[in-house]
């Protein structure tokens, strides 16, 4: 994250860029992205960003990688003292994972996630303490899915009671760009960073063709037709971002609004 806020840094000097952290250390940090509630995450995160005064008054820019952008789309959906402008994702699971993601090799910390969840993704302590768990959605037991997943399907608006104020903060947005990745082996399906799933039988759902996007529970359809929602492709492996072209997204998404604030958050 470093080497990006000083990308940022360059691209739009003065502006204030701040990382989300979630552990008092880089350790804790990263244990954070595999064990914990991501409910509880996201309001411990609204609390701490609602207390820097320079996130306060004229709105946020938000980018977030990987399944920090999912987190940080909630953080939009549920921290009202956080006027979220620009949201821009890449590579993040909005529409769940029927897969836990791959570890790299070598990564002890998510080998024990993956061991963990292999034990059951809707058992009760798998489903409070597995971050990944949180947001994976098995298409052969959807009823089990809503039932038993404490985090997406509320965020996504599946469950019977939706939150309006969801619906109306993601439209409050000025924009919201979703970046997948041409090679992504990590995140499956391939579409879920632009809202998409697979059906039983793994055939591919665009977000167009979702019951969320034709029904607009959470405003995507509303947003894509204002020409605020932009879905993108990046080429190559998840989250392989050359340095050139993450500063034509921050100066093409960002640069004309030198007075808002963009902040980070770890992937």
């Amino acid at each position: 994250m470093g080497v990006i806020t000083s990308i940022i840094q360059d691209e739009l000097p003065g502006a204030f860029v701040h990382s989300v952290k979630l552990g008092s250390s880089e350790g804790a940090d990263r244990n954070a992205g595999f064990f914990g509630n991501i409910n509880n995450q996201v309001d411990a995160a609204c609390a701490s960003l609602s207390a820097i005064p320079e996130l306060q008054g004229s709105g946020v820019n938000l980018m977030g990688f990987s399944q920090g952008g999912l987190f940080l789309r909630a953080l939009v959906q549920r921290c009202p003292s956080i006027r979220a402008k620009v949201l821009v994702t890449f590579g993040a699971p909005h529409g769940g994972v029927a897969r836990i993601p791959e570890c790299t090799n070598g990564d002890s910390l998510c080998e024990w996630m993956r061991r963990l969840a292999s034990r059951g993704v809707y058992s009760w302590y798998i489903r409070n303490h597995v971050i990944q768990a949180q947001y994976f959605k098995d298409p052969e037991r959807i009823e089990q899915y809503l039932q038993y997943n404490i985090f997406l399907p509320d965020i996504n608006g599946e469950l019977e009671e939706r939150n309006a104020d969801y619906r109306q903060r993601i439209l409050s947005l000025e924009k919201m760009v979703l970046f997948r990745f041409s090679e992504d082996k990590m995140i499956y399906p391939a579409l879920s960073p632009w809202f998409g799933f697979v059906d039983a039988d793994g055939n591919d759902i665009s977000m167009q063709n979702t019951t969320m996007y034709t029904e607009d529970w959470l405003g995507l359809r509303e947003l894509k037709e204002a020409g605020k929602l932009s879905l993108a492709t990046l080429d190559g492996p998840h989250m392989q971002i050359g340095e050139d072209i993450l500063r034509s997204i921050v100066a093409e998404h960002f640069g004309n609004d030198l007075a808002t604030t963009p902040f980070y958050v770890q992937d």
